[in-house]
């Protein structure tokens, strides 16, 4: 826009130029340095800095609108309708989008971060305020400074982001062969908006439950989610455990769901009365097996399962002290004697079973260092069984490794 009158006095032009707005152009990427319209930015910027910020913030909104499109229609249309935003159906609706809308997208589309987000809406409001110059309001030198900054820090300077697609994940975890994520895999994770994300989340935690597929894949997918879950957003677990939630319906989770919601770090966002009904069933079989050291030979996949699935650092409350008192009673075993071979033990106990026994007792709780001093007082089975010096022992030495 070029009136008789300059919007920017001349004795202003001068400090534009001290600002260092000229050198901003040069980080513009190669790709808009080759278009007219930023050759006619830095022409118009010496003679009309005013339309020189127009101009630029308009390149920079269709810049964003070909970074959307890059991005991939899927994601655009998904993020839309979460954030109840125009309709998306291709790209020419993409195309029409208006600038403000056009913001908001690349921001819930996950290609602008919140601070971004809010520069650029404070850039969109100048440009407005630019076009529409009269003798209320004229546009100041720290006006076009910040929009040139912010137009060319947070968009043209920018690469478009090749977002990680669901078949880049599939490629990798439907080997033959056992595999994991590597770190390149893992950063476009992270950087993916919500919406790709969940695609991804949902389609490993179906893959890690579908009995259907080979057992490797299903390991895949299962170690794939273990990797990605402290990376994913908040909101992707909360909506993948919510569908979680209404799978399982009113009974507990089987082992399996067990051990993928907590691979998938869902457990903790699953209904406590589900987490009780899994921890009750399970305790049923442990008491079925027994803490005897004459049932070493099971003791390995049951307790390794209970480890997989994050020991008792879900257990609650009201299941604690049974379990605690199980897996005590398993590692301190009893009062010894002569073996079938012929050996003398000091202490029976099972070889499989107390080592892994230990390690649950140390998972990270409040509660069991208390539980553990106070079976000594208040169980019997301990009371009877550290009677014995050498039992005794084992007894203490849980404590002091629960203490450390």
């Amino acid at each position: 826009m070029t009136t008789g009158q300059e919007l920017i006095p001349n004795s202003n032009k001068e400090l534009i130029e001290a600002s260092g707005v000229d050198a901003l152009l040069s980080q513009i990427r190669p790709h808009w340095q080759a278009k007219n319209l930023i050759q006619r930015v830095t022409k118009l910027l010496h003679v009309d800095p005013s339309s020189a910020c127009q101009r630029l913030f308009n390149a920079s909104i269709h810049d964003l609108r070909e970074k959307i499109l890059f991005a991939g229609v899927d994601i655009a249309a998904e993020a839309a309708k979460q954030n109840k935003l125009p309709p998306i159906s291709n790209a020419e609706s993409i195309e029409n989008y208006s600038t403000s809308k056009m913001i908001d997208l690349a921001y819930r589309m996950g290609l602008l971060s919140r601070p971004e987000y809010r520069r650029i809406l404070r850039a969109y409001d100048i440009r407005k305020d630019l076009e529409h110059e009269d003798d209320e309001y004229e546009a100041g030198i720290e006006d076009c400074v910040y929009i040139f900054r912010t137009c060319v820090d947070v968009i043209l300077s920018r690469d478009p982001i090749e977002l990680i697609k669901l078949t880049d994940i599939k490629t990798i975890v439907e080997k033959a062969e056992p595999s994991a994520l590597n770190e390149n895999i893992l950063e476009e994770f992270r950087c993916a908006p919500e919406p790709r994300q969940l695609e991804i989340y949902k389609f490993l935690v179906s893959s890690s439950l579908n009995v259907e597929l080979p057992d490797v894949v299903r390991q895949n997918c299962y170690l794939a989610l273990n990797s990605i879950k402290t990376l994913a957003q908040s909101q992707v677990l909360i909506t993948c455990a919510r569908e979680f939630v209404q799978k399982i319906g009113k009974r507990g989770p089987t082992l399996i769901e067990a051990r993928v919601a907590y691979g998938s770090g869902l457990l903790p966002y699953l209904k406590q009365a589900q987490i009780k009904d899994f921890f009750e069933s399970y305790f049923e079989e442990m008491t079925k097996v027994g803490y005897s050291w004459g049932a070493h030979n099971t003791h390995g996949e049951l307790l390794r399962n209970l480890e997989e699935i994050g020991g008792l650092e879900f257990c609650p409350e009201d299941c604690m002290q049974k379990y605690v008192q199980w897996l005590v009673l398993c590692y301190i075993g009893s009062s010894g004697g002569r073996t079938s071979y012929g050996n003398i033990r000091n202490v029976f106990y099972s070889n499989v079973g107390a080592p892994i026994s230990l390690n649950l007792l140390g998972t990270k709780n409040r509660n069991i260092p208390s539980i553990v001093a106070a079976l000594e007082q208040n169980n019997k089975a301990v009371k009877f069984a550290i009677t014995d010096e050498h039992v005794a022992r084992r007894y203490h030495a849980i404590l002091d490794s629960i203490e450390e």
